[in-house]
């Protein structure tokens, strides 16, 4: 990240970081858009050309499993939005989580983090990396008492983890407080940054060490890529970018450029996403058939002032509800959304929502999504870019079903 880049603001980084169009290099083509370079192979000059570039004494690219053009400007505009030193693509959010869980621990290690986490991270987290990486995870019965964060730490512990806000139930971790602790026991503390992006929260800037991106959710907001992000320290991403070239995960090209052309309107984005959402929410908390609205605007939000002090931009698009007669009246109210549609993602320009007892989290016992406020009949929905009113006519009439 250049000089210039740290003094941009939010929006002008989404546009300009890590590509100029108008190259310093005149042997170079201009192109006012970043190009897209398709190819997974690069000629040498000669035979030592090669051992120059891996050596990093010149740049350079040989093989598109570890540099591409294209994937290295997007890694610079998503390093330089998070306030991190270098980033890392990888194919999808989830190998963004393997990654750096692949990195860190070895067989013997342990990890802390709650049961505030997205479901399949959550089933690595606690399936498959027990059962097969031979890694233990300490939970975090109570995420809002840093004591009890703290009580979870031993020697063996590797990392901190922690998903805020949290997908489906908005809980906000105290990124401040919880990087206070990690560091205190020289561990680093990860934040996964999906939901709200960079533009409504800045982890690294609140303490955090390292930062998760799916970028299939709000960074792309259009349902048109599958791809993740681990930003971080230079160190950091050389050792895990190391790790990971042996086990041949990359991100395409072309997702990497179709992920630079969102980018560029991330922060108009988010904040029509705050907006309508708060417009929702505020029909929502009002309505008979619902008995429970999880956002943290609402003054009732367990976190509220937490969330304004580390969001203070607005709080995303995604948002929870319960509805009246459990699964079968939240599978009701799902079944009769028009123009809402059924998905079992979020984030994207459209208004979607999907059921997480039975799609997202299904994995969880019964017991274990109670415990972290997964209700059968909660409705998880994302509010897209429509006019709100059209949004909640939508609700209206499917609550009508109830």
């Amino acid at each position: 990240m250049t000089a210039e880049e740290k003094k941009w603001g939010m929006s002008t980084t989404a546009l300009h970081a890590g590509y100029s169009p108008v190259p310093r290099d005149m042997t170079m083509f201009r192109s006012f858009v970043p190009p897209l370079i398709q190819s997974a192979i690069y000629p040498l000059d000669d035979i030592d050309h090669y051992t120059r570039i891996i050596e990093g004494l010149e740049p350079g690219y040989t093989y598109g499993r570890t540099r591409n053009p294209t994937i290295d400007v997007l890694q610079k505009r998503l390093a330089a939005l998070e306030g991190g030193e270098r980033a890392m693509l990888t194919p999808s959010g989830m190998h963004a989580v393997f990654a750096l869980t692949y990195h860190l621990v070895r067989v013997g290690d342990e990890f802390v983090t709650s049961h505030m986490t997205y479901g399949e991270a959550y089933e690595l987290f606690f399936h498959l990396a027990p059962e097969h990486m031979g890694i233990t995870p300490r939970f975090v019965a109570n995420p809002g008492d840093l004591e009890d964060w703290e009580r979870q730490i031993t020697p063996k512990t590797r990392f901190v983890w922690a998903e805020t806000p949290s997908n489906p139930t908005l809980f906000v971790t105290d990124i401040a407080g919880l990087a206070n602790i990690a560091h205190a026991h020289n561990l680093p503390l990860i934040v996964d940054n999906t939901l709200v992006t960079p533009c409504l929260q800045q982890p690294l800037e609140l303490g955090a060490d390292i930062v998760v991106q799916s970028l299939t959710k709000s960074l792309v907001g259009n349902g048109t890529i599958v791809g993740g992000a681990v930003i971080g320290s230079e160190e950091l991403i050389k050792g895990v970018r190391k790790d990971l070239a042996y086990t041949g995960a990359t991100m395409s090209p072309f997702d990497a450029w179709l992920a630079l052309m969102s980018v560029e309107t991330l922060s108009l984005r988010m904040a029509r996403h705050s907006s309508n959402a708060e417009k929702v929410v505020a029909y929502l908390a009002q309505h008979p058939k619902v008995s429970r609205v999880n956002y943290p605007s609402l003054p009732d939000h367990p976190q509220h002032e937490l969330a304004k002090r580390q969001m203070p931009n607005g709080f995303g698009g995604l948002l929870s509800f319960v509805v009246d007669g459990g699964k079968e009246g939240a599978v009701k109210v799902t079944n009769a959304f028009q123009m809402i549609t059924i998905v079992p993602s979020f984030g994207t320009s459209r208004t979607i929502a999907t059921h997480p007892a039975t799609h997202t989290h299904h994995i969880m016992t019964p017991e274990e999504r109670e415990a972290a406020g997964i209700f059968d009949g909660l409705i998880r929905l994302s509010v897209g870019l429509e006019d709100p009113e059209d949004i909640i006519d939508d609700l209206e009439q499917a609550l009508d079903k109830l």
